[in-house]
């Protein structure tokens, strides 16, 4: 049954993401509901990460932070969640003290028949379902709502690795020793991701992003088999998925950090989201075209840490960012969402956010003729 929500009165992201011409870029930013925020410390000073993540109302309160902090500077909001709540629904433990860790990783093949052939995404995931139909609500249409989900392959490093990983060697491995073991549980994955991608805009999602943090850790043969084959999946299978069941067919992102450009575009997303290491300008030659003729819509992508380097350095760095999107469209601020080039670190002063903000407002804007 399809949910009833107010009038969305900002759709800039989307019209964005649809490759139009805006007046200005739109922008958000990535973990902008967290660690930098004071209010966000004090919720965690008496609640744990993942109690807030299966609480509705705790998770709609961490969601609506910075869109009450930033009114009118903020362009969506991302539901507050986790990439790592698809690994728990599939049966893994999970705990978060302060990074990710995994009680019983996975080290064979034959550690996956321990896990459920089946999953109940609604029964499992439900709990982010009705966050995001809560906050959608909250929202009331001030900016559209981004729900996510980890891409398969980052997934099953963190389930083999059992946490963060500076070499990868324990997932990588598993690639060039069971290849055809780590397809299977890529499929399973991919199967949960789709399901869980559907589920979010049944429950309000306007925006779906997927995260492929760790895709820069591939070879591009290694993310041609490994990664790229997933990610089309669910791009694939996402949007069947929502036109069967008669939901609208919204804009997808995929952020494939590290990945090729044109390989990240060849997915078939709607947006491909770019780091600091790479110029638009570049970009936009390799991608432009590789999907039904048409631009793909590019996110991001100033280094976050420019915002520990004060405001003449935020406006200067911004000003840079503007006018190399600008020439990556022939002069037009279109096809283009503004974003870090990863997400925002928890030293960040909250003041300096909102500089950032304001100077995207300012810059990105070209003049009409």
């Amino acid at each position: 049954m399809t949910q009833e929500f107010p009038t969305l009165t900002n759709d800039l992201l989307l019209r964005a993401a649809r490759g139009e011409q805006t007046e200005r870029a739109p922008v958000w930013v990535m973990r902008q509901a967290g660690r930098y925020l004071p209010e966000f410390r004090k919720t965690r000073e008496t609640h744990e990460f993942f109690e807030i993540c299966r609480s509705p109302t705790l998770a709609t309160e961490i969601t609506m932070q910075p869109i009450r902090r930033y009114a009118g500077l903020l362009d969506a909001a991302i539901i507050f969640s986790d990439i790592l709540v698809v690994p728990q629904a599939m049966g893994m433990e999970v705990i978060m003290n302060p990074g990710p860790h995994f009680t019983d990783p996975l080290n064979t093949p034959a550690d996956v028949e321990k896990l459920p052939r089946e999953v109940d995404v609604e029964k499992e995931l439900g709990y982010v379902f009705e966050a995001l139909t809560l906050t959608r609500k909250t929202l009331a249409g001030q900016v559209p709502l981004i729900g996510f989900s980890g891409a398969p392959w980052t997934l099953m490093m963190y389930m083999i690795e059992g946490g963060g990983s500076q070499t990868r060697q324990k997932s990588k491995t598993w690639l060039f020793k069971y290849p055809e073991a780590s397809k299977q549980l890529l499929e399973r994955i991919t199967d949960i991701c789709v399901q869980y991608l559907i589920g979010q805009v049944n429950a309000g999602a306007q925006l779906l992003q997927v995260f492929d943090s760790n895709a820069g850790d591939l070879s591009p043969y290694d993310f041609s088999t490994f990664s790229l084959p997933y990610l089309k999946r669910i791009a694939d299978e996402v949007r069947e998925g929502l036109k069967v069941r008669q939901l609208p067919v919204v804009p997808l992102t995929l952020f494939a950090k590290g990945a090729s450009p044109s390989l990240a575009a060849s997915a078939g997303y709607d947006t491909i989201g770019l780091d600091w290491t790479l110029d638009p300008r570049d970009v936009a030659k390799v991608t432009d075209g590789i999907i039904d003729g048409r631009n793909i819509t590019l996110q991001g992508n100033l280094d976050p840490v420019v915002l520990y380097g004060g405001r003449e350095a935020i406006e200067r760095e911004v000003k840079r960012m503007c006018s190399a999107f600008h020439d990556a469209r022939g002069g037009a601020c279109k096809a283009w969402i503004a974003n870090l080039g990863h997400g925002i670190t928890p030293g960040v002063d909250p003041e300096d956010m909102k500089f950032f903000l304001e100077c995207v407002h300012k810059y990105s804007a070209v003049p009409s003729s």
